[in-house]
């Protein structure tokens, strides 16, 4: 039975979905710094410095003004924390997007390079019999 767990932890399969975990967890840090310290804030300038997070609807009880009282007044539809959600998940998958795209790019690129041909046998061979008529 350790046989087979030993063969199947050390399956090439394995390895290269536990190095993907890894990098992938690495590479969400990146992301969530291009995300929160390059385009939120062209985002918050954009739509003029507006929390979205802050925004709710209080279905139920006297009216608050922050989120967290109205939550504890009752009944609160938060849709300012989804609106910042959405906006964060957009820019993550146009940032991946761009990625796999310059990826896809770079692989074509490397198919697309010309191969050395190989010299055909036939001129090998009269390079042969020419060498050998010099000597």
């Amino acid at each position: 039975m350790l046989k087979e767990f030993r063969e199947f932890a050390l399956k090439g399969n394995m390895v290269d979905l536990a190095i993907g975990i890894i990098i992938g967890a690495a590479f969400s840090g990146l992301v969530n710094s291009i995300v929160n310290d390059i385009f939120l804030p062209i985002v918050g300038r954009i739509t003029g410095g507006i929390d979205f997070s802050n925004k709710f609807i209080q279905l139920a009880g006297e009216p608050q003004a922050t989120l967290d009282a109205a939550r504890k007044a009752g009944a609160t539809i938060a849709y300012g924390n989804f609106i910042t959600l959405l906006i964060n998940f957009l820019i993550v998958a146009w940032i991946l997007f761009m990625v796999v795209k310059g990826m896809n790019q770079l692989k074509r690129q490397q198919a697309e390079a010309p191969k050395p041909t190989e010299t055909p046998e036939d001129i090998l061979l009269l390079r042969e019999i020419r060498d050998a008529i010099k000597k």
